[in-house]
């Protein structure tokens, strides 16, 4: 047997789906907060996701000389996005009903408070496995 058989891919865990009720806004016919279900994303979607919503700024007084930003709100939104699979955020008719054409935008609109929106946010990093929340991290750098 291979020292490495123990790191096999046939040995890793398979991360399972979780429902989570998301707005008090979308209910049953009782009463009941509908529940999302949510995926984990990969390591590979999780980095396309921040490269997409880093941008290089120049910097003052270095002529040709960039930094990355992330905009950490766009990269939160399109990580809860990309980690939804029900509702379908690309359903073109659940699109059409809030009067958008992304699933980014549609994430914004079907969830519209702002409290129940940090919470998602703070439930999905988590369950992505972000300990510290990423608006923590920020903040602690700004710091």
């Amino acid at each position: 047997m291979s020292k490495f058989a123990k790191f096999m891919k046939s040995n890793k865990t398979v991360k399972e789906n979780e429902l989570h009720p998301v707005t008090k806004s979308l209910c049953d016919e009782k009463g009941i907060p509908l529940n999302w279900e949510f995926r984990h994303i990969t390591s590979k979607e999780n980095e396309e996701i921040r490269e997409g919503c880093t941008v290089d700024l120049p910097v003052t007084g270095k002529p040709n000389v960039y930094r990355p930003k992330l905009k950490s709100s766009l990269y939160i939104r399109r990580m809860i996005a990309a980690s939804i699979v029900v509702p379908d955020l690309y359903n073109a008719d659940l699109q059409d009903s809030y009067g958008v054409k992304t699933p980014e935008d549609l994430l914004v609109e079907m969830v519209d408070d702002p409290g129940e929106y940090n919470d998602l946010a703070a439930y999905v990093q988590k369950f992505q496995g972000f300990d510290v929340s990423f608006e923590d991290k920020v903040d602690e750098a700004k710091n």
